[in-house]
């Protein structure tokens, strides 16, 4: 039998991280490795799964398209494509009208830097301390924190790094600003929120200086934090919003959208890519939109006010503070977070980390209280000393199961 650890350790370049799990299937809020054992997943492929494992119709459209044109050029027009396109600018509003689609993340958020560049014809940007936007080269110049940068600086352009949050560093916004970029909610250091109206006074800042506001939803959109953009109750009107991870049911895919008046500066050839909006991803997107309704935005936005609720009356030591909105939550537990991050896998529950000290839960949406209260229980033991059993256990035999 192969040992597929070795053989990957042995083949794959040594980036990541490694949990000691090989992981076969997954369906539902459970993912099962080879040897049978399931695990609660709440932290749904670093966001990506929003949905679960094996949604049926995310399922359904992909084996569809996959059978019918999984591949085509931008150059040609494709249906799917097309409305996808329109559904997602739909779906978003705030006077997003026009999308480009790429392959990730990352890769929206390269291209809303040049586009805020060409729409301005500035070249200094404006970011967040302890903020993340991807590792590319112009994403990682608006990436904060010198363990990812230091390897590579200089990096691109001039970006200019405040204290998020805070509203008097917004003065570094001024007539030499191409662009603004920030997110709604900081995830990769700790999940930090904002204060309220923050997101307002960085647009009104962005307006008054004629700067592109780029909000990065990419961790908080598609529904997140129980509203489709978590900066929509804020900024009305946008220039450019970015997204990625769960916008295509699991398919790479990444969109900008943006406004009438930042498309129109655009000219064609600029910037294109060869899979982005590939009928696959497009089907995967209109999956994704024709599950993600107000009732399960409805649902994502309790569940998670539950969660915060349960885990905020945790009596332990170790717990420093929790933050988060919707089903994006994290816990702070200084510097056992990586040792609890441990023991919760050998409960059988998947969490991930959000900085140094921060586990971070980014469950699906198809969660319900009972999955609740396995993560809780199995948090609870976490925190406790080691080798304490659950106090919920989990089904560890037979096929995984949604609930």
């Amino acid at each position: 039998m192969i040992d597929v650890q070795r053989l990957e350790a042995l083949r794959l370049l040594n980036v990541y991280p490694r949990r000691g799990l090989v992981i076969r299937r997954g369906e539902g809020v459970f993912l099962e490795d080879d040897r049978g054992e399931r695990y609660l997943d709440m932290m749904s492929n670093y966001g990506v799964s929003i949905l679960g494992h094996n949604h049926p119709a995310v399922t359904a459209a992909l084996s569809e398209q996959l059978r019918t044109l999984p591949s085509l050029h931008g150059g040609f027009t494709c249906d799917v494509r097309a409305e996808a396109a329109s559904a997602l600018a739909a779906r978003c509003g705030g006077g997003l009208t026009k999308v480009f689609f790429a392959n990730s993340g990352a890769e929206a958020n390269e291209a809303a830097l040049k586009f805020a560049v060409l729409a301005t014809g500035r070249k200094k940007f404006v970011a967040f301390r302890n903020g993340f936007h991807g590792k590319t080269l112009g994403a990682l110049s608006a990436t904060d924190g010198a363990a990812y940068r230091a390897p590579f600086e200089p990096l691109l352009w001039d970006f200019v790094f405040i204290e998020y949050g805070n509203p008097f560093g917004l003065a570094a916004i001024d007539d030499q600003t191409a662009g603004v970029i920030i997110e709604p909610i900081q995830g990769e250091s700790g999940v930090r929120v904002p204060p309220p109206l923050f997101l307002a006074e960085v647009g009104k800042a962005c307006s008054a200086a004629g700067a592109v506001l780029i909000v990065d939803e990419i961790q908080t959109g598609i529904g997140r934090t129980g509203r489709f953009l978590a900066s929509s109750d804020e900024i009305p009107a946008f220039d450019i919003v970015t997204l990625g991870k769960g916008l295509a049911g699991g398919i790479p895919a990444g969109a900008v959208l943006m406004s009438e008046k930042i498309a129109r500066a655009i000219p064609r050839k600029i910037h294109t890519s060869t899979f982005g909006g590939n009928p696959l991803a497009a089907a995967g997107i209109l999956a994704v939109l024709s599950v993600v309704s107000e009732e399960m935005l409805s649902h994502v936005e309790r569940l998670g006010r539950i969660f915060l609720e349960r885990l905020r009356n945790i009596d332990a030591d170790a717990i420093l503070e929790v933050r988060g909105k919707g089903m994006m939550i994290g816990v702070e537990v200084g510097a056992d977070g990586d040792e609890i991050l441990r023991r919760l896998q050998k409960e059988r529950v998947l969490a991930i980390p959000a900085g140094p000290g921060v586990v971070r839960f980014l469950p699906p949406y198809i969660i319900d209280e009972n999955h609740l209260e396995i993560a809780l229980s199995a948090f609870r033991a976490a925190l406790s000393e080691r080798g304490l059993r659950p106090t919920a256990s989990i089904p560890v035999n037979g096929p995984c199961a949604a609930s």
